[in-house]
């Protein structure tokens, strides 16, 4: 769970192996076993890597899905901020349906259901595009 979550937080600011390396004073090797699961940090970078992407140290470590640090600005839009960071991991931003008013009361239930949506839709891309194209549709 850390690998993969330290990955999508990385990827949604644009930064690479080697400005997470720089920032945490370690090799860019180092930097990438930390996303392989070959190495875990230590707490004191957990600590700093949750500070520096404003994420608690448990959502880093998988033991809750809520990103948001008690007391953060986001924390009554905590499911706002979940679905909002599904839509970029997705990456279907610019999609235009995120509409606050209709999503802001979701069920971590509803949430679950949106994420295995999401993971279905990229599961038949994925099936589509190792198929070879036929020329009609069936």
């Amino acid at each position: 769970m850390f690998p993969n979550r330290l990955k999508m937080l990385r990827l949604q600011k644009k930064l690479t192996h080697q400005d997470m390396a720089d920032f945490l004073g370690i090799t860019r090797q180092g930097y990438s076993k930390y996303e392989n699961g070959q190495s875990q940090p230590d707490i004191d970078t957990i600590n700093k890597l949750a500070e520096f992407f404003n994420v608690t140290t448990d959502y880093l470590l998988g033991r809750t899905d809520d990103p948001n640090p008690p007391g953060s600005d986001n924390e009554e839009l905590g499911t706002l901020a979940r679905i909002n960071q599904l839509i970029k991991e997705y990456g279907i931003e610019q999609m235009g349906f995120f509409d606050i008013e209709k999503w802001k009361h979701l069920t971590e239930d509803e949430i679950r259901e949106i994420i295995q949506h999401f993971e279905w839709v990229a599961y038949k891309a994925a099936q589509k595009n190792k198929s070879p194209r036929k020329d009609t549709e069936e």
